[in-house]
């Protein structure tokens, strides 16, 4: 009769080498701690998007703010008179700021924390650590 290992060490010692600590989940935002950045980045945008592509355009793009147009001139509505449509589309750069500010660790929330939007904190994120990695000749 052969026997047959249900645990197998190797396995349980090489996910501990993976280079996210949380593992790949569907339903939690990768974890970022200020290390391998480039790796969090790709995989954030991904699951940014796979929630709803709007949210990642959001950031790319700058959140929604409704306007309206005066004399040749647009000025931003005040929130209590948006439609629903416009609340709607101002809401994901809410539902961004919570992704990202829950996938960081608080040395990373704190360099984010005062940005008024998704947009800013990407780009604040994508300086701290993409200029760090550069050379100067």
């Amino acid at each position: 009769m052969k026997v047959i290992q249900v645990f197998d060490p190797k396995i349980f010692f090489m996910a501990e080498k993976l280079p996210f600590g949380e593992g790949a989940s569907i339903n939690m935002s990768p974890l970022f701690c200020g290390v391998n950045y480039q790796f969090w980045k790709v995989r954030m945008k991904i699951f940014l998007e796979s929630i709803n592509r709007r949210i990642w355009d959001n950031i790319e793009n700058n959140p929604f703010i409704a306007k309206v147009e005066n004399n040749n001139v647009f000025i931003e509505t005040p929130w209590s008179q948006w439609i629903k449509s416009e609340s709607k589309r101002a809401q994901f750069d809410c539902i961004a700021k919570h992704i990202i500010t829950s996938a960081l660790n608080s040395d990373e929330f704190f360099k984010v924390l005062k940005c008024v939007s998704t947009m800013n904190m990407w780009d604040i994120l994508e300086i701290t650590h993409e200029s760090s990695n550069e050379i100067d000749w």
